[in-house]
């Protein structure tokens, strides 16, 4: 059996007003592409494992994979990764199914739904007959068009995600049941009016945990071959944006439909408390200079890996007019303020200002004195993937006691790799800003005296009604408190 695999990813922020462009991602194709996942605990490289294991061909297409989450994609950058996507597909060799490893929270400026248009494009190259099965992150949006171009879709059932392998080996699995006439899958979904944030979404842990082990009991049970809750990424503002439960079984509709509406119901019920608790910055910096511990400021509102620009300069400047006498360190993406210190050298003191370059609409650019304590060209190898990181020329500056590090462009910011990489241990500070709304518990939370998120500015802000949602369907919760919910179920299954 030969099995073609392709790749495109990323989450966009909609309210980032920095476009996204062809650079900000890695683009692979062929043996190339297979190559780079074989070693990667990614859904590539454990479908890959799969379908090896199997006896199977495999087929690199083309990979594109955002360096880190971002702004809106430009158009004329998402026409080129389309067309290049979409021409691997068209001169592939012949093969006997097709698995795709996307994300389901992009966006570009000129298409709305970017997985949807290149998995209906794809039906279209490869006909009606060809499986095919997607894997997704849980903060996707699934759309119409998305279902009715696959036979199923698969979810993560973590969060922090660290089951990007084992949802690749859950595809693959799937695919080849499809492929083999083992399996004759319906799919059933139902959309929850209501977008979320915060601590009980963390899967391990929270309230969202119930929802997982029905996932989880769903397709271990005889017939069941996906199921996900995906409350999706409430930072891309689209038609489809909302929260979604989604059932996959082996034709049987009545089961499907009874668990997704059951899954639905159960996420629905605890929306409210499925929101994030958040403090003033000024609150914040307060609660946090009365702790005798490591403190960890949480501006999840400019979270990279969640779409926004990294430039914030927030709680910096918090921390600065409360007089906060601790050590703190920052991430902050400013390209400028790495020139003038790159120009001036280690060792050097430097007057520039940092903050606002990227998103001059929320934040204003902070006037700084520094000394320059360190240079790099930010390929920082990552804690959580374990390959680069392209954070661009970076700087690590000293801003009386505290300590910024200053990247070029934005990577990921949900492990310790941009401290680490630059010589910071987060363990000797006395305040951490993490720029993610969540990351795995053993790198901030398991020695970190308290974890307190930051009601700051910003493009992924944790206060969803602040964000001034414009384009996706509403009443939407918590947009509108008194949203309202009656379950109904959409059926997808694919004649073969």
């Amino acid at each position: 059996m030969k099995i073609l695999i392709g790749e495109c990813k990323q989450e966009v922020s909609t309210f980032n007003p920095a476009a996204t462009h062809y650079d900000d991602f890695m683009i692979n194709d062929g043996q190339d592409m297979l190559d780079f996942h074989r070693e990667l605990k990614s859904e590539v490289g454990g479908a890959m494992a799969v379908f090896e294991a199997a006896g199977c061909e495999v087929i690199g297409s083309y990979s594109a994979k955002a360096i880190t989450s971002g702004g809106t994609l430009a158009a004329a950058d998402w026409t080129r990764i389309a067309n290049e996507f979409l021409t691997a597909i068209r001169s592939a060799p012949p093969v006997d199914a097709i698995f795709f490893s996307m994300h389901g929270a992009m966006c570009a400026a000129n298409e709305l739904d970017p997985e949807g248009y290149l998995l209906s494009e794809t039906r279209k190259i490869v006909g009606e007959s060809m499986p095919i099965v997607v894997s997704l992150d849980l903060h996707g949006i699934v759309t119409n068009r998305m279902l009715e171009s696959v036979d199923a879709a698969v979810g993560y059932l973590t969060y922090p995600h660290n089951d990007f392998h084992e949802t690749g080996t859950r595809a693959a699995n799937l695919l080849l049941k499809i492929a083999r006439g083992e399996a004759k899958p319906v799919t059933v979904i139902c959309r929850v009016p209501a977008l979320v944030r915060g601590d009980e979404l963390i899967t391990a842990t929270g309230k969202i945990s119930a929802r997982i082990k029905e996932a989880e009991a769903i397709e271990a049970a005889p017939g069941g071959l996906s199921a996900a809750m995906f409350w999706g990424n409430p930072f891309t503002d689209v038609p489809d944006l909302c929260s979604h439960s989604l059932v996959v079984t082996d034709n049987d509709l009545e089961w499907a439909t009874r668990e997704a509406i059951n899954m639905a119901e159960g996420f629905w019920a605890d929306r409210a408390a499925m929101q994030a608790e958040l403090y003033p910055p000024e609150e914040a910096v307060r609660m946090a200079g009365v702790a005798t511990g490591t403190v960890v400021l949480i501006d999840a509102a400019d979270a990279t890996s969640s779409g926004a620009s990294g430039d914030s300069n927030a709680v910096l400047k918090a921390l600065i007019e409360y007089g906060y006498k601790g050590r703190a360190i920052f991430p902050i993406v400013d390209a400028p303020a790495v020139k003038d210190a790159m120009r001036a050298g280690v060792g050097a003191t430097i007057r520039t200002a940092i903050g606002g370059t990227l998103d001059p609409g929320r934040f204003a650019p902070l006037p700084i004195e520094a000394k320059v304590r360190m240079l790099s060209d930010g390929r920082v190898w990552s804690e959580s993937h374990n390959y680069e990181w392209f954070a661009g020329d970076s700087a690590v500056l000293e801003v009386g006691q505290h300590i910024v590090i200053v990247t070029s462009r934005p990577i990921s910011l949900y492990d310790r790799s941009i401290f680490l990489y630059h010589g910071q241990d987060p363990v000797r500070f006395d305040v951490v800003v993490q720029k993610s709304p969540h990351a795995q518990y053993k790198f901030f939370a398991a020695w970190a005296e308290r974890l307190i998120g930051v009601d700051a500015p910003g493009s992924t802000s944790a206060n969803l009604p602040y964000l001034g949602h414009t384009v996706c369907k509403r009443p939407m919760f918590p947009m509108e408190l008194d949203a309202e919910f009656t379950p109904k179920v959409e059926i997808f299954q694919r004649g073969r």
